[in-house]
Order: C-alpha cells, then sequence, then structure tokens
C-alpha cells in the first residue's frame, strides 16, 4: 500500500495518492475560480504535510480519555513554517489546521525577470529557528534559484532540519537545490517535464500566487 501512496529517488519524494491528484487536477485548471484554488492549495498543503512529517520524532504523553488514561505521543521538535512570499502563504493556513502550535517565519524573494535570480527584500524568523523541524514552501520548485536562496537564508540563522515542501517541481529546480543543500529533502506532488523560455514550470499551473490572491 505504501509503494502506491509515495515513491521517493535520491531525496525527492513525489506523494502519489487520490487526494492529492483530486487536489493538483483542480490546480491545473485554467477555469478553477479563485476560491476553490485557495481552498485545494490549502487541502493538499496538509496532504504533503503528512509525507513530509513521516519520520518526526515523538516522544511517549499519558493521555486521559472520557474512560481511562492511555499511551499518547508529541512531537519531539517544535515546528516552524516558513513560505516564500507571495505564493508560499496559500501553503499555510491548511498546516496550521493540523499544527496551530507551529510557529511561522516569512521569507520575501522575488525572481529578477532579465536573470531569473533571487533578490531578498525580506526577512523575518522565529527565534527558535535553529532547534525547529523547518518546512520551507513554495507551491512550485521551477529554477531552484529561490528555494536554494531561502535554505542558505535559513541555514545562516542556525536552522539545520529543513524539509522543502511544493506541489510541483521540475528537473532543472530540483537539480538546483539538490546542488546547492544535498541535505534538504524535497516533497512534491508531481514533477513535471519541463521550464518554458521565462522560467514557468510546464504544464505547471500558472502563477500560483496570482491565482490564490486573485491578481491574476
Amino acid at each position: 500500500m505504501e509503494s502506491q501512496q509515495r515513491t521517493e529517488h535520491n531525496g525527492v519524494t513525489v506523494v502519489d495518492h487520490p487526494l492529492a491528484a483530486l487536489a493538483l487536477s483542480a490546480l491545473r485548471a485554467e477555469r478553477t475560480p479563485t476560491d476553490e484554488f485557495r481552498r485545494n492549495l490549502q487541502n493538499l498543503a496538509v496532504i504533503l504535510l503528512a509525507e513530509a512529517s513521516r519520520g518526526w520524532a515523538t516522544f511517549p504523553i499519558d493521555v486521559e480519555t472520557p474512560l481511562r488514561s492511555c499511551a499518547g505521543a508529541a512531537l519531539a521538535r517544535p515546528v516552524t513554517l516558513v513560505p516564500i512570499l507571495r505564493a508560499g502563504l496559500g501553503m499555510v493556513d491548511g498546516i496550521l489546521r493540523v499544527l496551530p502550535d507551529a510557529t511561522v517565519g516569512h521569507l520575501g524573494l522575488y525572481r529578477d525577470e532579465a536573470t531569473l535570480r533571487p533578490v531578498t527584500y525580506y526577512s523575518r524568523l522565529p527565534k527558535n529557528v535553529d532547534e525547529a523541524t523547518v518546512l520551507l514552501l513554495d507551491p512550485m520548485l521551477a529554477t531552484g534559484q529561490s528555494a536554494a536562496a531561502a535554505a542558505s537564508i535559513l541555514k545562516s540563522q542556525g536552522a539545520h532540519s529543513i524539509t522543502f515542501v511544493c506541489v510541483v517541481a521540475c528537473p532543472a529546480g530540483i537539480a538546483h537545490l539538490q546542488r546547492a543543500h544535498p541535505d534538504v529533502p524535497i516533497v512534491t506532488a508531481a514533477i513535471d517535464p519541463e521550464l518554458n523560455n521565462v522560467g514557468y514550470i510546464v504544464p505547471g499551473l500558472g502563477d500560483a500566487g496570482d491565482r490564490y490572491f486573485g491578481t491574476g
């Protein structure tokens, strides 16, 4: 059963699950309205979280049920979510429904349209980032430049347990991120074949930020 739900190769996990496929199909569809795009991105983020958290350590706790006490579990490390602005914000709300105690940092990076390289304009991270399990969030792993720059910023602040979570990746972006940060695993719902001449994933799903915020 597990092989039907995930495939893993060289640090990249592709979540292969019927619910992920349904949400991704809605996100790809050009005619999906903004409210449905938001709902499906949040839902898919939760499914990706389930895979990204598969190996997280827990410790035992006692839980008192209405009938008697029993064994339970709590996370051994705090969790920090770091969306890459803007589009990464669309993945936060769904994850916070599952992990309401997670702290949230923000990294603002935009892509220079001439060079396709990232430019940092904002960085605000929680103080515990060095102690936390960090999920770096961005719907698209296209050129990989922004993801690699964001991971470098996180490491400069002491983060050492980082997972990059995205909706769609492509081989070029995967290769770039892995060259820069081979210790950062990638969790995605799909790997698309190529980038177009302006650095967008094809077939992809368009500009996730514009579609999520209704600015496209």
